[in-house]
């Protein structure tokens, strides 16, 4: 059993063997309080220790921790408090504790100052931690203790940055935890942690982007928005997402696609998740790029405006509010005024949500001012497209009328007119009064543009903006730096956060 001793202070802390004895934390809480508090009391020694000395990690201190972690730590977890259930809600529901979180956390500071000592060397270290080592810590990303995961995250980042050699194996084994996710189980506590991980990898990505790193964006990251469990880890993946497009603007449009491949149909929340991403791609792409995806994009922005759902058609309203996204918009007004004028005036006179109407006379008002004549010739468009409508239903009511006139020629038609009549289909107008002619409508659209409300958002400056960490209470503390080998003070227990507006610190791009 190794000791640990302080040449300079002549202090011997305890063994490290001596914290591979476990206790039970479960069945009988109450039983060996005296020898519990006793290993407590000896991590808790350790940790300072580590900390506050420096020439203390010999090369035989190196097995004898990575030992007393692993009989700690790498363990069956139980089993799920909800499997099949509902997802589960980071604001509503109350996760499961580890009972033996007192041993527990001492044991992971302990190893993460173990890790982020000066006087730690990987080429030692990389004879314990291995292969074998990343897998088990892997599998711990499953527990419903936030507080281990929380840990676990900066661990693996640490590990990732320090041992060169296990980064493309460290990546390969998240893949297959998201396929298994995707594809299989569609259950898994830590994906938000591990997207957090990658997001700091991606932004440390070499260019030009590697191959396997594009097919990790579209085989792997894409498909996690259709996961029905999206929303507890949304902020991270669009996150990722944003990074991707920020290395490499090609990517934009198999991004945009897939987006709207996956677009939900009956999941209004989800929806709205879509829309946020949406602009904070948009927020990011190029004009060159915005030309080949605008056409389809704009016609899913339609049918959001659209939504009975107010918050849908709202969201998708506040993108006349982005400065950027409508400085594309007016590069491009000839092919999106188009698709997008129906559903604007349309709603504007039949959508339930007055607050609607005055986000829909705003962006008509947009509209009206950035191309008078092409406003016009849309107007008139529709008008005519109505008015065909309007003949057509016409010409299929004087069509029912004849058939009509037919059946009553008919001798045996007395026989079973008291059984049957023939119904005449109404003409639906479901886009309010008879259309105004071009000059009411300008007039319509300034008054209302006026009297709507102003949007509570602050509006954007117009310029492409840096991706930023999303920060919800889930995501603050947020992936630090992990390549600092030396640093003033003690190490933190946890990661920084970053501040907002600052992007994710990258790890080098040397074997990435």
């Amino acid at each position: 059993m190794l000791v640990i001793s302080a040449q300079v202070t002549g202090k011997r802390l305890p063994p490290v063997g001596a914290c591979c004895v476990l206790f039970d934390f479960v069945s009988d809480p109450l039983s060996d309080l005296k020898w519990k508090e006793v290993k407590r009391a000896a991590l808790s020694e350790m940790v300072e220790y580590i900390t506050h000395n420096r020439n203390v990690i010999t090369e035989p201190i190196y097995p004898e921790v990575v030992h007393m972690f692993a009989v700690n730590m790498f363990r069956t977890l139980p089993p799920s408090s909800n499997p099949t259930g509902a997802e589960f809600d980071p604001e509503e529901d109350e996760p499961t504790l580890e009972a033996a979180w007192p041993h527990l956390q001492l044991v992971y500071e302990f190893f993460l100052r173990f890790l982020e000592s000066p006087d730690f060397q990987p080429n030692i270290a990389k004879k314990y931690i291995d292969q074998k080592f990343v897998l088990q810590l892997l599998e711990l990303f499953d527990s419903e203790d936030p507080r281990e995961r929380d840990f676990l995250k900066t661990t693996l980042h640490r590990i990732y940055g320090k041992f060169l050699g296990l980064r493309a194996y460290i990546r390969k084994q998240i893949n297959n935890i998201f396929y298994r996710f995707i594809y299989e189980t569609e259950h898994h506590n830590g994906i938000a942690e591990l997207l957090e991980i990658l997001g700091s990898i991606i932004n440390g990505f070499a260019l030009p982007l590697k191959e396997e790193h594009k097919i990790f964006l579209l085989k792997v990251l894409l498909p996690l928005h259709k996961v029905k469990s999206l929303s507890v880890y949304h902020p991270q993946l669009a996150y990722c997402v944003v990074q991707f497009l920020e290395k490499d603007s090609t990517l934009t449009e198999p991004v945009v696609m897939a987006l709207l491949k996956y677009w939900p149909k009956t999941h209004s929340p989800k929806e709205v998740m879509f829309l946020n991403e949406l602009e904070e791609i948009l927020d990011v792409i190029e004009p060159s790029e915005f030309v080949k995806i605008m056409e389809p994009l704009f016609r899913q922005l339609a049918k959001c405006v659209s939504s009975p759902h107010f918050q849908v058609a709202e969201r998708a309203l506040y993108y006349w509010n982005n400065e950027y996204i409508m400085s594309l918009i007016s590069d491009n007004a000839a092919k999106i005024l188009p698709i997008m004028f129906p559903s604007l005036y349309r709603n504007s006179k039949t959508h339930w949500n007055k607050t609607i109407h005055g986000l829909i006379y705003n962006a008509l008002k947009l509209f009206m001012e950035m191309n008078q004549k092409l406003f016009d010739d849309c107007t008139q468009q529709f008008k005519a497209e109505k008015l065909k409508e309007k003949l057509k239903m016409k010409e299929r009511e004087e069509a029912w009328v004849k058939i009509e006139n037919l059946a009553k020629a008919n001798p045996q038609y007395s026989l079973c007119s008291h059984a049957s009549t023939v119904s005449m289909p109404l003409a639906m107008e479901t886009d309010g009064p008879l259309f105004e002619d071009v000059q009411m409508l300008r007039k319509t659209v300034s008054d209302e543009a006026r009297q709507a409300q102003k949007d509570p958002k602050k509006e954007r400056p117009l310029a492409r903006r840096k991706s930023e960490l999303p920060q919800d209470p889930h995501t603050k503390k947020s992936l630090g730096s992990s390549l600092q080998s030396r640093r003033a003070g003690p190490p933190g227990r946890a990661l920084a956060p970053w501040p907002r507006g600052t992007a994710a610190p990258p790890l080098p791009a040397r074997s990435l």
